[in-house]
Order: structure tokens, then sequence, then C-alpha cells
């Protein structure tokens, strides 16, 4: 029953990648167009003064306990740690090439402290 659930998360995990692949790689905002209509509009999650940054650090938040939990039984946890960690700028620094996208320095700052929050949290419960 525990590698099912394991195997479960994983499966998420892979598919939550790709997830943020598409959203990051399209050129516009598809959740502001299912949600407002509107290519050009982001939703906030929570409202708060960094505006949609937010958005960034609960993202890789979740995807970085995705990975954590999906290679429990793994020593090698740190590879997975620096490749959400080069995903976070190779993704955010795409956006300078991709149209109707803007490079935003808070939203690569929140990508990066996402997943220093679950990497400083996994180091203090070992």
């Amino acid at each position: 029953m525990k590698n099912n659930v394991i195997k479960l998360i994983k499966y998420l995990y892979y598919f939550s990648l790709i997830a943020l692949f598409i959203l990051y790689l399209f050129p516009g905002s598809l959740i502001g167009y299912f949600l407002y209509g509107d290519l050009g509009k982001q939703p906030n999650l929570v409202d708060n003064p960094i505006g949609t940054s937010i958005n960034h650090l609960f993202c890789f938040m979740y995807l970085t306990t995705l990975a954590v939990i999906s290679n429990l039984k793994k020593t090698q946890i740190f590879s997975n740690i620096y490749f959400i960690f080069f995903i976070s700028f190779f993704l955010e620094i795409l956006h300078l090439f991709i149209p109707n996208r803007a490079f935003e320095l808070y939203d690569l700052l929140a990508n990066t402290t996402g997943v220093l929050i679950i990497f400083v949290i996994r180091k203090l419960i070992k």
C-alpha cells in the first residue's frame, strides 16, 4: 500500500512538471484565460502586497514537496532539488523571449524561495 502511494505521488510529480512547463511556456496566462477569459490577466491565489509572485512561491513549494516525497528512499535527493532550482531559473529566464510574458525578479525570488523553504524543512526533519 505504501509503495502504491509513493508511486501515485511520483506520477503526480511528473504530471505537475508537465503542467508547469505548459503554463510557463505558453505565451499568456492560461489560468487567467480559463478563469477570466483574458490571456493577459494573472490570478492571485492570496491577496498580498507582492502580487502574483506568491503563486510562484506556492507552486514551487508544492513541486519540491512532491519531489522530496517521491524520493524518500533515495539518498540522492539533492539531484531533484538541483533540478527544481534549475527549472525555477530556466523557466523564468525564458520569459524574456516568450511573447506576452515578462521576466520578473520577484517571480524568480519566489520560485527559489519556495524550493529553499521545503529544502530547509526537510533538513530540519532529518
